[in-house]
């Protein structure tokens, strides 16, 4: 049997837009994920504010991790986000998934992003299909 970290460990090997965007996972269990990055110069907006793509891919990650650490290759199959606080260089953004609903062919999961200072700057929701597919060959 594959376990949730063995599967999120490949997850990341092959993900290069996690690795760009510098995350590194702090914990996962089963629908249950931990991660964080430092946000970069680079991925400022025009308004002098971080790039909302940013924390909703933190989170979209957060959430890819969460809904597969089973083993079960999952897709997003709906996601929505609440941006409520503006983001800035440098700033430490944590996001941390969790399984609201553990279906046969979706599940549901709310993502909470916050900063360093334990504020919450955006949440997330989303839901996931189930496929019948191992992600991990066992």
């Amino acid at each position: 049997m594959v376990s949730p970290e063995q599967v999120v460990t490949h997850m990341m090997e092959n993900d290069l837009f996690s690795q760009w965007l510098g995350i590194k996972v702090l914990n996962v269990k089963e629908g249950y994920s931990k991660i964080k990055m430092t946000v970069r110069p680079e991925m400022i907006n025009g308004f002098g504010i971080v790039h909302g793509g940013i924390a909703f891919s933190l989170a979209d990650s957060a959430f890819a991790f969460a809904c597969n650490n089973r083993n079960v290759l999952s897709v997003a199959l709906d996601t929505a986000i609440n941006f409520t606080k503006p983001v800035h260089v440098g700033d430490v953004l944590v996001a941390e998934a969790k399984e609201l609903h553990n279906g046969k062919s979706t599940g549901l999961y709310h993502i909470s992003i916050t900063n360093q200072h334990d504020h919450v700057v955006a949440l997330f929701k989303g839901t996931c299909f189930r496929t019948n597919k191992a992600l991990v060959a066992q």
